[in-house]
This record gives structure tokens, C-alpha cells and sequence, in this order.
């Protein structure tokens, strides 16, 4: 069978397509042979070899697979040939490996799909399992009316847009270009802004009759993360899950003192805080899969390309320009 490896990492011709013997179960594993493997920012740090969460070279991308089991080891109860099922890393020991035409995994490691989440949309299942841990787990318990969501059309920007549109909230979002303005009001937003961090904060509060955000949930660092503690309300937490643009452009504890009157808080958010739990871990996927499942949340639009092209697949990743879910197909 076919899978994509980084013998050397580097830039996207850095992923080898490479023949190997189809893996066999062994005693409690399943095989899954794939249907859609989903493509996202942790293939990319895995290619480049700066995952924090590096797998061993030459390392397997992929962190996401849906498909069906089609063999099952010995002593294995749970599950059937036949059976659909969603694949995430996070339930594996290592990150990485789904980059494959099918791959083995602990019985205890799949999600089983119902018949309404399709294995192409299942893919984005991680993203909104990622944004409910952010949307319900970063305020301590106080009442969240309205979020900030800068670069509101990406992969998980747009999960907690509409996780947040679920629960009630109003969303403003930011995003760079008309295509993405209009991609994450399609998506659900309120309003999507011009993301220029130095006039965000005034732009928010006017949208908010001058009370500010709840949460502010910041991938880039930089001038952004500032800007989002200038846009909360009182109370109001700002959430670092990345750093893009780097580090905070002034000092975080300045701002917050600054802002004492508010009364804020800033927060950093991983979802390796749930590597050692799982019970928590697996029912924020599970809690996702029956949100899609009823209809509340809907997988993205996407770019699908056979795995193949696995390499133009990651040039389009790198440029910045995708919108939806990036899926390559075995």
C-alpha cells in the first residue's frame, strides 16, 4: 500500500510517496482503510520537522483519517468489518501516521460514525472538538454573550463560530480579503472586520455598544493579542492557541494592569492539556459528532485531492489561500 513520508523534513517536496506491505492487526487492533484524510496545520510542522509533538523519521504525516475497519485482530469484540469510523491521533500513541492508504490502530482508538456524518465530513471533526474544549472550558463558568474570532475563516476559527452560534453567542470575526469575509459570514458570523489590530478594539466595541467581548480567541500573537485583551468586556478573557506572528508585541501584564478596571485575563490553550485525559478527551470528540450528527454544526466546503498529489496539496496549505477542509483521497 501506498503512504507519505519526510525522510528529510523541508518545504512540500519534502513528502515522498513510498510502498510498504499493508499492515495486519494484530491482537486488540483494527485496520481502517481510508477514505478521506484530512490535511491541517500540524502535517505542515510535522513536514517541516518542528512539530513540538514530533513523530520519529521518517515520520508519517496526518492526524486524521475516516473510513471503514476492514480487519479486525484477535480478541478484538467492539468492532466489525464494515463499520465506519473516524481516526484521530490524539487517541494514538504518537502523533502523525494517516497519511496512508489504511493504517492499525488500538480497537480503543476509533469514533464510531453515524450514518448522517459522512466520512469526508468527519474529517473536520477534530477542529470543532478542538473549539468546544476553547469555547466552553477558557471563562470559568461566567455567562459568555459574544466572542472575537480573528482569521474567522479558518479551519477552527470557523468550528467555533459555529459551535458559538450554537450556543447563542455573537461573533465577530475578522478576516483578510472580501473572498474570506464573505467565506465566514456564510460560516455563521455576525460581522466580519478588516483585521487591522491597531483600530480592532474601538471597531469591537462599537459593535458591542461599547461593553466589549467576552472571549477573545487569538492564533497569531503579535499585535493581535493585543488587540484582542483591548476588546473584552469586563471580565473578559483573551485565549492564545498560537503564535503565528510570534509573541506578543508589548507586554501582556503592561496591558492587563493598563485595563485594571476590567478586571481581564489571558489564557494559553492547548489540546495536549487533554493528552493524559481521557474520558474529557474523547467526549468533547463525541460531544462534536453528535452536534454534526443532528445537524447543528456542518463540515466545511472542501478541496479534495487524490493522495497522489500530496505535494500541490501542501503548496496550497502553505499559501495561506484555502477555504474549507483541505482532504486528500487514497
Amino acid at each position: 500500500m501506498r503512504v507519505v513520508q519526510v525522510h528529510v523534513p523541508g518545504g512540500p517536496d519534502a513528502l515522498r510517496i513510498v510502498d510498504v506491505a499493508t499492515p495486519q492487526p494484530g491482537p486488540g487492533q483494527v485496520r481502517v482503510k481510508a477514505h478521506a484524510i484530512g490535511v491541517g496545520g500540524p502535517d505542515r510542522l510535522i513536514r517541516k520537522g518542528t512539530y513540538k509533538w514530533m513523530p520519529p523519521l521518517p515520520a508519517i504525516p496526518g492526524n486524521e483519517m475516516a473510513g471503514v475497519i476492514d480487519a479486525v485482530g484477535a480478541g478484538v469484540t467492539q468492532w466489525a468489518a464494515g463499520q465506519r469510523v473516524l481516526v484521530s491521533s490524539r487517541e494514538l500513541p504518537e502523533r502523525g501516521g494517516c497519511y496512508a492508504e489504511a493504517i492499525c490502530v488500538p480497537e480503543d482508538a476509533p469514533f464510531a460514525l453515524p450514518d448522517a456524518v459522512s466520512l469526508d465530513a468527519a474529517v473536520s471533526l477534530g477542529n470543532f472538538q478542538l473549539a468546544h474544549a476553547l469555547l466552553l472550558g477558557c471563562n470559568g463558568g461566567l455567562p459568555v454573550k459574544s466572542i472575537l474570532v480573528p482569521g474567522a475563516a479558518g479551519g477552527v476559527a470557523g468550528a467555533l463560530t459555529q459551535l458559538a452560534r450554537h450556543h447563542g453567542m455573537y461573533v465577530i470575526g475578522t478576516a483578510s480579503t472580501a473572498e474570506k469575509r464573505d467565506f465566514a459570514l456564510a460560516n455563521g458570523a455576525h460581522v466580519v472586520l478588516e483585521p487591522d489590530a491597531a483600530t480592532l478594539p474601538d471597531r469591537v466595541l462599537a459593535r458591542t455598544s461599547g461593553r466589549g467581548v467576552d472571549l477573545a480567541f487569538d492564533h497569531l500573537g503579535g499585535t493581535m493579542l493585543i488587540a484582542c485583551i483591548r476588546s473584552l468586556a469586563p471580565l473578559g478573557t483573551a485565549i492564545s492557541y498560537n503564535i503565528v506572528s510570534g509573541p506578543p508585541a508589548s507586554d501582556v501584564f503592561t496591558e492587563l494592569r493598563r485595563l485594571l478596571g476590567k478586571s481581564l485575563a489571558v489564557r494559553t490553550f492547548s489540546i495536549h492539556t487533554f493528552d493524559q485525559d481521557r474520558a474529557q478527551r474523547r467526549g468533547l470528540m463525541e460531544s462534536a459528532i453528535r452536534l454534526m450528527a443532528a445537524g447543528h454544526i456542518q463540515a466545511p466546503p472542501a478541496t479534495v485531492m487524490p493522495l497522489a498529489e500530496v505535494q500541490a496539496m501542501h503548496t496550497l496549505l502553505d499559501s495561506g489561500q484555502a477555504l474549507g477542509k483541505l482532504i486528500l483521497r487514497p
